[in-house]
C-alpha cells in the first residue's frame, strides 16, 4: 500500500504519465528508517525536506507540517504492517502535473512507499568491501547537487559500472577532481586522529547520517573532525575510509586500489551512533 497526497491505495496504482517527477525529475525524495513505528532523525529529515523544496521553489503547502506529514509516515506503515518493525520508508514530494520545463504553477503532492528492512539498531558490516573511484562523469559543486532530488543518472550510470567492475561502491567526484562521495552515502576518512569530510560547497549530499556522525565526533576528544576538500591522492594514505547513509549507518571499506583499511574508528563510532538512537 502507498500513500498518495493522504489517500492510502493499492501498490499498483497507475502513476500518472505527466508527472512532473517522471517527466524532469522535478521532485524532491527522503529516506528515512523506522524502528517499530520511531522515525530515526525525523526532526533532521523534515528540515532538509523544507529548505530543500526552498530551494526547488516549490510551494510548502501550509498544513505540510512535521506532524502531519510524520501522521501520514504512520499511517502507511500501519497499512502495511510495518509498525511491530523496522522499515525503509521513501517519502516523495513532486511539483503538481502541469507545463513543460516551466511548471504551470508550484503547488506539489506527495507520496510514501515502505519496506520492510531486518535490523532495528545499526550493525557493523564486517565482509570484504572494494571501492574505486567513478571518473567518466563529475558532479557540478551547486547547491542543486546538495539535494535529494530525482536527477540521479550519474548515480545510475556508476552503480552499473561497479557491478561490470565488481566492485561494491564507486567515489565520485566534483568538476574540481575532488572526492565528494560515494554512489549511495557520504564519506570520511581516517589518518591518525583527524577525521575529514567533504564539506557541502564540494556538491556533496547534505547527508542526515553525515550530520549524527558530525556531531558524535565533535564530541570525542581524542578525534578532530575536519571539512575540508580531500583529493584522491589522500585516500591511499588514511588509516581508514567509510561510507554513512542512514539505512546502513556506517559502511567500512576494506580495500582501495591496493590498499587495504582497518575499521577500528567505525567500530567505534557505530557504538556511540546506536546509543544516540536509544536515548533519543
Amino acid at each position: 500500500m502507498i500513500n498518495f497526497n493522504e489517500q492510502i491505495l493499492e501498490f499498483d496504482s497507475k502513476l500518472s504519465i505527466h508527472s512532473r517527477g517522471f517527466n524532469y525529475g522535478d521532485a524532491l525524495f527522503e529516506t528515512i528508517k523506522t524502528a517499530y513505528g520511531k522515525l530515526l532523525f525525523w526532526e533532521d529529515h523534515y528540515f532538509r525536506l523544507m529548505a530543500s523544496m526552498r530551494i526547488m521553489r516549490m510551494e510548502i503547502p501550509m498544513h505540510f507540517t512535521m506532524e502531519f506529514l510524520e501522521e501520514q509516515i504512520q499511517k502507511t506503515l500501519e497499512a502495511n504492517q510495518l509498525k511491530q518493525a523496522s522499515a525503509r520508508v521513501k517519502l516523495m514530494v513532486q511539483r503538481s502535473e502541469g507545463g513543460l520545463y516551466l511548471p504551470d504553477d508550484n503547488s506539489v503532492n506527495f507520496f510514501i512507499t515502505t519496506r520492510a528492512i531486518e535490523n532495528e539498531f545499526y550493525l557493523l558490516k564486517d565482509e570484504f568491501y572494494e571501492i574505486d573511484l567513478f571518473k567518466d562523469y563529475f558532479v557540478s559543486p551547486t547547491l542543486l547537487s546538495t539535494l535529494k532530488t530525482n536527477n540521479k543518472a550519474l548515480n545510475v550510470v556508476g552503480s552499473i559500472y561497479a557491478k561490470e567492475n565488481k566492485l561494491h561502491n564507486c567515489l565520485l567526484l566534483n568538476t574540481d577532481k575532488y572526492v565528494i562521495e560515494a554512489l549511495n552515502g557520504n564519506i570520511f576518512i581516517v589518518k591518525g586522529n583527524i577525521i575529514k569530510t567533504p564539506p557541502i560547497i564540494d556538491g556533496c549530499l547534505k547527508g542526515i547520517m553525515r550530520k549524527q556522525l558530525i556531531e558524535i565526533i565533535k564530541t570525542i576528544p581524542e578525534y578532530e573532525l575536519i571539512e575540508v576538500s580531500i583529493s584522491p591522492f589522500e585516500l591511499q594514505k588514511a588509516d581508514e575510509i567509510f561510507i554513512t547513509n542512514v539505512i546502513m549507518g556506517l559502511q567500512p571499506v576494506s580495500q582501495y586500489r591496493k590498499k587495504r583499511f582497518s575499521n577500528e574508528v567505525s567500530k567505534a563510532l557505530l557504538q556511540k551512533l546506536n546509543v544516540k538512537i536509544r536515548l533519543s
